[in-house]
């Protein structure tokens, strides 16, 4: 607003007025980044926790902080919602649940980078079938290659029980896109992700007992857990938020391709997951065609009047591709980073 009002005012040269739209761009950008980083990160960080907490327990205590950070912020109305309203959040919570312990199975198996890899192809399928354009055969193949050159050609590398959880999470996380796009259209603000994520802990938290019990009570694992919470759901969520304030539902949609980068790089660093050449390019394989698809996705025409554009979040709704992150979120997600191909 304050470069706009100041160029039409005073009307400077054409070199004066590229540099502040250029150095504001910069920054929605950066929010971006800064909250896939923080994802992917809390990723590495839940899967250093798993030997004191176990994959369930890391889940539900991250779901648990999650939903009594969100609940107090957001402070949810209860009333004054339909039955229909109630049912989209609790299959969006369940399903919530569902994706980050499936996700966490698989990364308590797998290297991180790899089991985002594979996640990332529930959201590129839905986009894909969504787009029903010839182009996506390319896309289509694009990501098969870089799968099957992750796997060594049969997933010989990688535990295939791990790779069954990753592939699932990827299925919850397109379902996931469905239903965020559905609450984000039933209720206000972020009412609907707090009361998810709140079904979410629910959801989880007889399954964090049963596999880690009186671990879960410990001090140092509570505070690790929040800190997971934090850096998966919280701050990536602000961020985000404030991001696509000033971004394109699109340009954000691409910025989120980036994730299993992201993810190779914090196993790389937290964990000392190395990865070989050929999975590098398998990953860059999956991240191309990701990006494809959002690209063939946004270029399907342009929005009429009083409707959202392909790339342009809806009321209620957010931009093709955006999978994630709850993390949010996301395969680490908690955010609501739908998909308006989800409102189909």
């Amino acid at each position: 607003m304050t470069t706009q009002s100041t160029t039409s005012s005073v009307a400077p040269s054409a070199t004066t007025t590229a540099r502040p739209h250029r150095r504001g761009s910069l920054g929605p950008v950066g929010l971006v980044l800064a909250g896939g980083i923080s994802v992917q990160f809390g990723a590495a960080l839940a899967v250093s926790l798993m030997p004191r907490a176990g994959a369930l327990g890391v889940v539900t205590l991250r779901l648990l902080a999650s939903a009594v950070v969100l609940l107090l912020v957001c402070r949810p109305r209860l009333r004054g919602h339909s039955r229909t309203d109630w049912g989209t959040v609790i299959a969006f919570g369940v399903t919530m649940g569902a994706m980050n312990g499936l996700f966490y199975q698989a990364v308590d198996r797998i290297p991180l980078g790899a089991a985002v890899t594979l996640e990332v192809l529930g959201p590129l399928t839905l986009s894909v079938l969504a787009s029903r354009r010839a182009i996506n055969l390319v896309w289509a193949a694009l990501a098969l290659t870089g799968v099957f050159l992750l796997g060594g050609g049969g997933f010989g590398d990688l535990d295939p029980v791990g790779v069954a959880f990753a592939l699932a999470a990827g299925a919850m996380w397109a379902t996931y896109i469905v239903f965020s796009a559905r609450t984000g259209r039933r209720f206000p603000q972020a009412d609907g992700l707090a009361l998810a994520m709140a079904v979410g802990a629910v959801m989880m938290l007889p399954l964090g007992i049963a596999e880690s019990g009186s671990k879960l009570t410990d001090p140092v694992t509570i505070a690790l857990g929040s800190a997971v919470a934090i850096m998966s759901s919280v701050l990536p969520y602000t961020l985000e938020l404030l991001a696509l304030r000033r971004l394109p539902a699109s340009t954000f949609a691409i910025l989120m391709s980036l994730e299993p980068a992201l993810a190779a790089t914090a196993g790389f660093l937290i964990l000392g997951q190395a990865l070989s050449l050929v999975q590098a390019a398998a990953i860059a394989l999956v991240i191309g065609a990701s990006m494809g698809a959002v690209r063939t996705q946004v270029g399907r025409g342009k929005p009429g009047p009083g409707e959202a554009g392909p790339g342009e979040a809806g009321p209620g709704e957010v931009g093709p591709g955006e999978a994630s992150r709850g993390e949010a979120s996301r395969g680490d997600r908690g955010e609501v980073k739908g998909a308006d191909l989800a409102s189909s």
